[in-house]
């Protein structure tokens, strides 16, 4: 059944898992991950504040809360899309695509994590270009950006496999300390020359007027049509 709000209502689907809404009832069923942990001892892929480094409860709580703010906040200015990634029926994690002034400047971020005990099975690559595909496919992005900590060896593994360039560095602090940022970019035109037609957008239109938007690039609901700071450890 569509989703009242347009932003929750974009389904993103490729062959090994689609990417839904985060609708209230699906950021409950990711609650025991939250709760059980994202990030496991001396695991630093976040930059700050983080609120997968609390404690429970407050982890739980902060991450909520972030969400709901997140979600509430959206125009043209400032917008970001909040996925739960679902694999055979179940959340496993979150994939976000985040725009500052895109109708100006055409240019997106994303923001991942994945639950620990689905790692290492290439679907931090293919939620990454799931919602690549909604930017650059969907929304008629110019250009996508991705930062990740540099000894963050599976996010910058995923950019590098999905064409990125690197872009410079940057530093950001992770749990108080600072550390060095690996700054990456994808312009569409490399993006093309990768394009699958394998990934399938559902009721994106419904979303343009939110976004600032007037007109769709493609046709979304069609097979193959249609900066946060830091990449999750994919």
């Amino acid at each position: 059944m569509p989703h009242t709000y347009p932003l929750l209502d974009v389904e993103i689907r490729t062959p090994r898992l689609a990417l839904v809404g985060a609708t209230d009832d699906l950021l409950e069923r990711l609650v025991p991950v939250i709760r059980a942990g994202v990030v496991g001892p001396g695991q630093v892929p976040f930059d700050d504040p983080m609120s997968l480094y609390e404690d429970s409860p407050q982890r739980e709580w902060k991450w909520l809360r972030g969400i709901w703010a997140g979600r509430a906040r959206a125009e043209p200015q400032w917008w970001r899309f909040y996925f739960v990634v679902m694999a055979d029926g179940s959340p496993i994690g979150m994939q976000d695509l985040i725009g500052i002034n895109f109708a100006v400047h055409g240019t997106v971020s994303t923001f991942s994590w994945l639950q620990p005990s689905f790692r290492h099975r290439g679907l931090g690559c293919e939620m990454r270009a799931a919602i690549l595909h909604l930017a650059f496919a969907g929304l008629g992005a110019r250009e996508a950006s991705s930062e990740a900590f540099a000894d963050n060896d599976a996010s910058n593994g995923v950019s590098r496999t999905l064409g990125y360039q690197p872009n410079g560095t940057a530093w950001a602090t992770r749990r108080g300390s600072p550390a060095l940022l690996t700054v990456w970019k994808l312009t569409r035109e490399r993006w093309e020359r990768r394009r699958r037609d394998d990934i399938q957008l559902t009721r994106v239109e419904r979303c343009l007027p939110v976004l600032g938007l007037d007109e769709p690039s493609e046709s979304s609901d069609q097979p193959g049509h249609e900066r946060a700071i830091s990449q999750g450890d994919e």
